[in-house]
């Protein structure tokens, strides 16, 4: 085993509230264009939210999936195939042909897993009995399914692991593979994370814990870093992409899209859903990943923060930044939360805010922070108000805090060979 092998970034694949593929989805951020808006489906429902980033339009069939397939996946699973089988085309991997099956892997991972499922068949259960539940009732809950599913597709037959650290999920999944790529344990890994969770009963939970955004207004939902945020709107998709090492995905002329070059974890060991209040371990994994990552006071630095627009976090993710880059680094970084476009999509968010990131630096394109008209004082750094912005980026960091205390980012830089 070795720590030395240089892993990059060849395939990306998104299903997401602004677009289901990588290039709308890439189009809409820049642009500033939110997908949020009145939930549907639920009409009938008494909620305690009335707007959610729900995926639209999204064609299973025309995503590569079979009528089996959609027959017997849930929602966050079919998510998950189609987003692993656009990064896969874009990478041009293709098992026992330019990649040895065992030497493929596929770390997606899920915060909840198959929600509507466990819904429907619960009602199953109640009504009619336990003899009444589906045969496929666990194999389509269960939050390992989508990346087991995604490996069936490819015969990927190297590691499938599926993290679960919460809103953290879809970082840890892709740090995680990167760990694996440059120790020698796999040649690939398609790596991120998938959630459906738009539904009566997530409402509730996140509502009554006081950390959903209850507005009406689908402009003024989701407010990260504004004075005004009272807390995140629940999105829904999947982002993963493709890590291979770099010798490999050269060998076989791959188009390199970035290289991942840092990883960061640690846990607050404070509260179930608060952040540590100093955010000192925030701060921990970000000196971490810099440290890793070689970047250097100065360089052109774009962060897409966790940026949920609660109250708590966009403060200590401030108080984090600072700790970990000092002050006149941290205000000299771009900042932008894309939650503000696509709401918070839980364990998938850190796999489609990796791909913001990793096309951030490649293009030179900082997205916007929309919605962000009146900044909260105590979050005082330059979060990229209202419109996109060109910079040429030496490094772009993706951050990621979720409940139970999990803190993950990872880093990319251009690929100059």
């Amino acid at each position: 085993m070795t720590n030395n092998r240089r892993v990059v970034v060849t395939g990306l694949g998104a299903v997401s509230p602004v677009g289901n593929s990588v290039p709308e989805f890439w189009k809409a951020v820049c642009s500033g264009r939110s997908g949020i808006d009145y939930i549907r489906g639920f009409e009938g429902e008494e909620l305690p939210a009335k707007v959610a980033g729900q995926v639209k339009d999204f064609d299973p069939a025309g995503a590569g999936l079979s009528t089996s397939d959609i027959r017997h996946y849930d929602r966050f699973s079919q998510f998950a195939v189609a987003a692993t089988l656009e990064a896969v085309r874009q990478a041009g991997l293709h098992s026992g042909e330019n990649i040895a099956p065992e030497r493929l892997g596929v770390y997606i991972g899920s915060c909840i897993g198959g929600i509507s499922t466990f819904i429907a068949q619960t009602k199953q259960c109640l009504e009619r009995g336990a003899r009444a539940v589906s045969p496929l009732f666990v194999p389509m809950m269960i939050s390992n399914v989508g990346g087991g599913n995604a490996a069936i597709h490819l015969n990927a037959q190297g590691p499938c692991l599926a993290m679960n650290t919460a809103c953290a999920t879809g970082t840890n999944s892709i740090g995680e593979a990167y760990l694996a790529i440059r120790s020698g344990r796999c040649d690939a890994i398609v790596a991120g994370g998938s959630e459906a969770t738009v539904n009566p009963l997530a409402f509730g939970g996140f509502a009554n814990s006081k950390a959903l955004s209850t507005v009406d207004n689908p402009e003024e939902a989701s407010l990260p870093f504004d004075a005004r945020r009272r807390g995140f709107v629940i999105g829904e998709g999947a982002g993963v992409m493709v890590l291979e090492e770099l010798d490999h995905a050269k060998a076989r002329g791959a188009d390199i899209i970035a290289e991942i070059c840092g990883y960061g974890h640690t846990c607050d060991a404070f509260h179930y859903t608060a952040p540590r209040s100093d955010g000192s371990t925030t701060a921990i994994a970000l000196r971490a990943l810099l440290a890793e990552a070689g970047y250097k006071p100065g360089e052109a630095l774009y962060v897409n923060a966790h940026g949920t627009g609660t109250i708590l976090n966009d403060k200590v993710e401030t108080l984090a930044l600072k700790l970990a880059l000092g002050e006149e680094d941290a205000h000299r970084a771009s900042i932008s939360s894309t939650k503000s476009m696509t709401g918070h999509l839980l364990g998938a968010a850190g796999g489609v805010e990796a791909i913001v990131a990793a096309l951030a630096v490649r293009h030179g394109i900082v997205p916007p922070t929309i919605g962000l008209e009146q900044p909260d004082p105590l979050c005082d750094l330059d979060y990229t108000p209202l419109h996109a912005v060109s910079r040429d980026l030496d490094l772009a960091v993706s951050n990621s805090m979720g409940f139970g205390g999990h803190n993950a980012c990872i880093a990319f830089r251009k690929y100059h060979g």
